[in-house]
């Protein structure tokens, strides 16, 4: 029964902690720091996990796999943000003459997070089928570890993704729906982990190039394009400052 409780835990923690991050959406944050700085800060915390949460981990596990793990991170990266730019040109196209650009910038958003949330779920899951495997050297309270790891780096990425939105409500769904895939990629990866494994360096760099895409696209132009950027530039700097240092100290 505890095995039981620590394996639902490690699936559901970092879902939870998105979903913290996403009531954010019920505070007045624009009042408080101001649409630009809000936007500065979610492209900080976005460009600090691409590289700390999803590069070099990339190029780690593609080096221990006796691969060239530059080369994964690199094209894998690449192959992300192409996507990303295919895609947003794609929405533009289909966009209807009435639509916000606002609405455009947040479903860009959410679809960079979401995505990027869904190999860090498969991580869980690959960790967790380790633990519970027989003769293997990682551990349950590792993998737990992990999963809370992933979960308190969370809180702000589902901040990001509400903040966009003018309806409370709308901008709190938003940011929980973001974080379903990653109890979801870890069952996915549990379940197939001998066929999985290999490919998440590349699905890892995959999801930074859409978020590195995302930010250099949509949110640092609109958070410094005023004549005066300095609150998005500060707001840039704070979120990369407090993502990094979460990934580097978890």
């Amino acid at each position: 029964m505890d095995l039981f409780l620590q394996a639902g835990g490690c699936l559901l923690l970092p879902f939870i902690g998105t979903a913290i991050g996403a009531a954010a959406a019920f505070l007045p944050l624009k009042k408080l720091f101001g649409g630009r700085t809000l936007l500065g800060f979610a492209s900080g915390v976005m460009l600090a996990a691409a590289v700390w949460s999803l590069l070099l981990p990339a190029e780690e596990m593609a080096s221990a796999a006796g691969s060239l793990g530059w080369a994964h991170a690199a094209g894998g990266f690449l192959c992300g943000a192409g996507f990303l730019l295919l895609a947003r040109g794609l929405a533009s196209r289909g966009e209807e003459k009435g639509n916000a650009s606002g609405e455009k910038k947040a479903s860009l958003l959410f679809f960079a997070v979401t995505l990027h949330n869904l190999p860090e779920g498969m991580a869980v899951g690959v960790a967790l089928a380790g633990a519970l495997a027989a003769d293997s050297p990682l551990t349950m309270g590792e993998a737990f570890a992990l999963a809370l790891g992933i979960a308190i780096q969370n809180l702000p990425e589902g901040a990001v993704v509400a903040s966009p939105e003018d309806s409370s409500g709308k901008a709190f769904g938003r940011g929980v729906l973001s974080g379903v895939v990653e109890p979801l990629g870890a069952l996915l990866a549990w379940g197939l982990v001998s066929i999985l494994t290999p490919l998440l360096p590349f699905i890892l760099s995959f999801a930074a190039g859409t978020m590195a895409g995302v930010t250099v696209c949509e949110l640092i132009p609109e958070a410094v394009s005023h004549k005066e950027g300095v609150p998005g530039t500060v707001g840039a700097c704070f979120g990369f400052a407090l993502m990094m240092a979460l990934d580097m100290a978890l």
